[in-house]
């Protein structure tokens, strides 16, 4: 619900703090007071339309903050995880804090618990929020498209709508699977031939991934070792072979050995070096061999090499793809010659399956379709029982559902939409074309009190729906809302005094002017007992307020009790 309202810089609004409570209140004032100006302000802050005209003169922008206490599975809160805005202020304070600043120059900033949002995400975090009726509002029950949801919360049947859903979805996947095995099957059919022949060159030729790379790698190191063997056998003759300096430097390491004893500090050093000398050749002489077995080869393996690039190649023009690709190509061509071969079966199998899940779809949509047109009547019936004490007792309210199983979608195959008929022998049509801006309001208001709270917005505002009516009937608009105030947070701005005695609190606009009169601003003020009882006989007598107004007022106000 609405908890806080603050507006700065409005129009005539320059600071302006409002607290609200649960039950019905009532914004009541003379004409002129600024009654549209606070509800263009609290629109503002859901999400409406922004417009450099609503910042008070003078100022630089205006800015409206709505403090809403809103509980953690609301779809509000959903829409706010859903875009990544939940960052636990719902969690830890249960308040959701929407703020709009308008500026001078017609741009506009929208915050949700003082994050930076789009206009769009405000505008649905709005709506989850709070419904706004008026004789002429397209927003809120009017809008057909929301009348098979508030049909399927009346009859409680959201939950057969969820699994319907997950029916379509499905079905949907059954279908797309169905789709994409026979386009595939139409496909390979019309080259069957050339796919068995690729299929089967490829297979035999069977290339694989990076085969191409390993292969001309290989021929190049055979190619190169050719070049260069004999230079290593030379330098392998050189360091081991009949003049191989190994064998004197290791007579001469044996000699010197034997002085060591005599003479050691002039020999070992010598012998370690020269020790070292033979290890050093003998280690190039391993190199030398194994760099020897590596450059040898077998010209039959060049030539297998040479006549596998050839092939791998020469099939990579053929298909127009490089020799890397011919491995999945070859994997391709496969699976479509086995496709034409078991694609028949797999059709047959994908057509079941399709087939059971279109069934089950329609079984559900067929169900739900005769839940909602039994629930249609039983709505229909609620709401013109509403109707005549709101002095429309000829008018009849009717529920259209209609069913079209070629216009089924993931909320089965039924449009909904909300008719009215007016007088008798008149044409029913859509509530919104039909019925006149006042009998429109009364239609809003028995729909709404036959709602309740299944399919509501946690908050609704109702703007001067009792406009041209009074005694009784003004009466009875009050006693709806106020039952209706009992299931949720309504606002009401109201010219009736029947609807102002029966509000939980009573909320008076006023125009005062300042500065010697050079500037006037709204003001909103909480009435108690003794001013709420002066506003209602201001109500009901006009400018000059008489005892018997007074008198009227106060059992107004006793028969609300």
């Amino acid at each position: 619900m609405l908890a806080r309202l603050s507006i700065r810089d409005i129009v005539l609004i320059e600071r302006l703090d409002i607290e609200f409570a649960r039950g019905l209140a009532v914004l009541t004032g003379e004409t002129g007071a600024g009654k549209s100006i606070l509800l263009d302000a609290f629109a503002l802050a859901l999400g409406g339309r922004g417009d450099a005209g609503l910042v008070r003169h003078g100022a630089e922008q205006g800015q409206v903050t709505a403090t809403f206490e809103v509980p953690k599975n609301h779809p509000a809160a959903t829409i706010l995880s859903d875009n990544g805005l939940d960052d636990g202020t719902l969690e830890d304070s249960g308040e959701m804090i929407l703020r709009r600043v308008q500026l001078a120059d017609g741009r506009t900033r929208a915050f949700i618990n003082d994050q930076a949002i789009s206009i769009q995400t405000l505008k649905a975090v709005g709506a989850a929020l709070v419904e706004i009726h008026g004789q002429h509002d397209e927003r809120a029950l009017v809008d057909a498209s929301t009348h098979r949801r508030l049909l399927d919360a009346f009859a409680g049947l959201e939950k057969d709508v969820v699994a319907l859903e997950a029916l379509w979805t499905t079905r949907r996947a059954a279908q797309t699977a169905l789709d994409e095995h026979r386009a595939g099957m139409e496909r390979a059919a019309r080259e069957a031939d050339y796919l068995r022949h690729s299929s089967d060159e490829l297979k035999k030729l069977a290339p694989k991934d990076g085969e191409e790379t390993s292969l001309a790698e290989r021929r190049t190191t055979m190619m190169q070792g050719e070049k260069i063997a004999g230079d290593l056998r030379d330098a392998q003759e050189a360091v081991s072979g009949n003049h191989s300096p190994i064998a004197a430097l290791a007579a001469a390491v044996r000699r010197l050995e034997r002085r060591a004893g005599n003479s050691p500090t002039l020999v070992e050093p010598a012998v370690k070096a020269i020790d070292t000398a033979i290890n050093a050749l003998e280690e190039a002489d391993q190199h030398l061999t194994a760099a020897l077995i590596a450059a040898d080869f077998d010209p039959a393996e060049l030539e297998q090499i040479e006549e596998r690039l050839f092939a791998l190649r020469a099939a990579a023009r053929k298909y127009s793809t490089p020799v890397d690709g011919l491995a999945g190509l070859a994997a391709k061509y496969a699976a479509d010659v086995a496709l034409i071969d078991a694609g028949a079966g797999q059709l047959k199998t994908l057509e079941k399956a399709a087939a059971d899940a279109e069934a089950r779809y329609n079984a559900a949509a067929t169900k739900l379709s005769a839940a909602r047109a039994k629930s249609a009547e039983k709505l229909n019936k609620a709401v013109n029982a509403e109707l005549a004490p709101l002095k429309l007792e000829r008018a009849k309210f009717m529920t259209q559902v209609d069913s079209d199983s070629e216009a089924a979608g993931p909320q089965g195959i039924d449009r909904v939409e909300f008719w009215v008929q007016t007088n008798p022998g008149t044409r029913p049509g859509p509530m919104m074309k039909v019925a006149s801006g006042g009998e429109l309001s009364r239609f809003l208001l028995a729909l709404k009190v036959v709602l309740s709270d299944r399919g509501s917005a946690p908050t609704l505002v109702f703007d001067e729906i009792d406009t041209g009516v009074g005694g009784a009937v003004a009466d009875a608009i009050g006693a709806r809302l106020a039952r209706l105030a009992g299931k949720v947070q309504v606002m009401a701005v109201t010219h009736a005094p029947q609807v102002a005695a029966r509000a939980d609190q009573h909320l008076l606009i006023s125009k005062d002017a300042l500065d010697k009169g050079k500037r006037v601003a709204t003001r909103v003020n909480a009435l108690a007992a003794d001013h709420r009882r002066e506003e209602i006989a201001r109500m009901l007598a006009g400018a000059e307020i008489t005892a018997e107004a007074r008198a009227a007022a106060e059992r107004l106000l006793k028969a609300a009790v």
